[in-house]
């Protein structure tokens, strides 16, 4: 009987290794509890075939992803948000400006993406000129110029 025999990993399990990968493990272990769990399976051929090309996949629709963002990002780093909104006289909003605002104004503009995107930590309450960020990808950041002026 083998000491240790190889599996691959259908999820990640602790102290043992992510989804994916290639995991030596004792007979016993693998055969009571991480395949009968469908935590793995026996690495034979096929089932190591089927994990190096699910892989090759997702690195390329990660790195398509990120090119898309990158296009998406040299859009919005030259875009100039006006949004007018009620005010008082001590250039305090009546109401904020929120990311659904920001969103609207982009798309106004041609320029689509999805509000929970943007990183505004709290809503904009007051007249004024503004930077905000929109994370579009995890290595992908862009600056949005939001403008807001009195109605």
């Amino acid at each position: 009987m083998p000491a240790t025999i190889q599996v691959v990993l259908q999820s990640d399990v602790e102290n043992v290794g992510k989804s994916g990968d290639l995991a030596r493990v004792r007979p016993g272990f693998a055969r009571n509890f991480l395949i009968p769990r469908k935590l793995a399976l026996p690495a034979t051929t096929a089932a190591v075939n089927r994990i190096n090309h699910e892989k090759a996949v997702a690195v390329s629709r990660t790195e398509k992803t990120k090119r898309e963002s990158k296009d998406l990002a040299s859009q919005i780093d030259g875009l100039v948000l006006v949004i007018s909104q009620r005010a008082g006289e001590d250039k305090k909003l009546f109401g904020s400006v929120t990311t659904k605002d920001i969103e609207a104004a982009a798309r106004a503009k041609g320029v689509y993406f999805d509000r929970k995107k943007i990183q505004l930590a709290d809503p904009i309450r007051t007249l004024g000129k503004y930077d905000v960020a929109v994370r579009l990808h995890s290595d992908v950041i862009a600056t949005l110029k939001v403008e807001v002026i009195a109605k």
